[in-house]
């Protein structure tokens, strides 16, 4: 079955050439051009992936991407951002965003991305999905990890991750007190064929960290300056 594309783009010239293209390459996508249309319709309908400019009608793109992600919605979305504009993709990815296309953009970068993107939310529920008999727990300090259900509890409390947070935290606490590069966790959690660059690393542990402040005594990430990070706890124990 075709794989589903949300188009969220209200420039008409540009939104006739997303859909074309997506849809020459065998997906079925669908285009609105409101910021609030193309929400209700996010939340309304099943898509695979969500493609959402940040200038929008109504509702920007940020708007739609938090109010979807506040109400659970979890679909992978690209960001259309301006050339130049690093803090229109840092504020996407900290609200969400799976991947970001600056503009102007050709074809086949357009094309790498959307198939990159679907390729990992694949992997990411296959890993999901498969849980064994006896569930794997690792422990760091008060933290608890789960890695067949992508679950975290701190102190008892579910902490809520999005995927490549996840993603990045069980490759850290597998490693406590090494120095894990920037490239490495590139490799690792987003893949070689990833064509973001390492500021998508930087925002991800940042809002990583956010979400470990409760407990900064049992467990905390450390920045090395000018290679990566680690992560340091009090107690390991897999």
């Amino acid at each position: 079955m075709a794989q589903k594309i949300l188009v969220i783009e209200d420039e008409p010239t540009l939104a006739r050439l997303l859909s074309y293209n997506l849809s020459q390459e065998g997906y079925h996508t669908k285009v609105v051009d409101h910021g609030g249309d193309g929400l209700q319709e996010a939340l309304q309908q099943s898509y695979d992936l969500i493609i959402l400019d940040i200038m929008l009608p109504g509702l920007n793109g940020f708007e739609v991407l938090a109010k979807l992600r506040q109400k659970g919605n979890s679909t992978p979305v690209i960001i259309l951002t301006a050339r130049n504009a690093e803090d229109e993709v840092v504020q996407g990815l900290k609200h969400g965003a799976d991947d970001y296309i600056t503009k102007p953009f050709g074809v086949a970068e357009l094309l790498a991305r959307v198939s990159a993107v679907l390729r990992r939310t694949q992997s990411e529920d296959a890993a999901v999905d498969k849980q064994g008999t006896n569930e794997k727990v690792i422990q760091a300090g008060e933290l608890y990890i789960y890695p067949e259900k992508y679950e975290v509890v701190l102190n008892g409390e579910s902490i809520p991750l999005r995927p490549k947070e996840f993603e990045v935290l069980l490759y850290l606490v597998q490693r406590p007190g090494v120095v894990v590069t920037r490239d490495d966790l590139m490799n690792i959690v987003w893949g070689f064929d990833y064509i973001g660059g390492q500021r998508t690393v930087d925002v991800h542990v940042s809002s990583l960290r956010k979400k470990l402040e409760m407990n900064q005594q049992s467990v905390q990430i450390d920045s090395i300056r000018g290679v990566g990070y680690k992560l340091v706890a009090t107690i390991i124990k897999k």
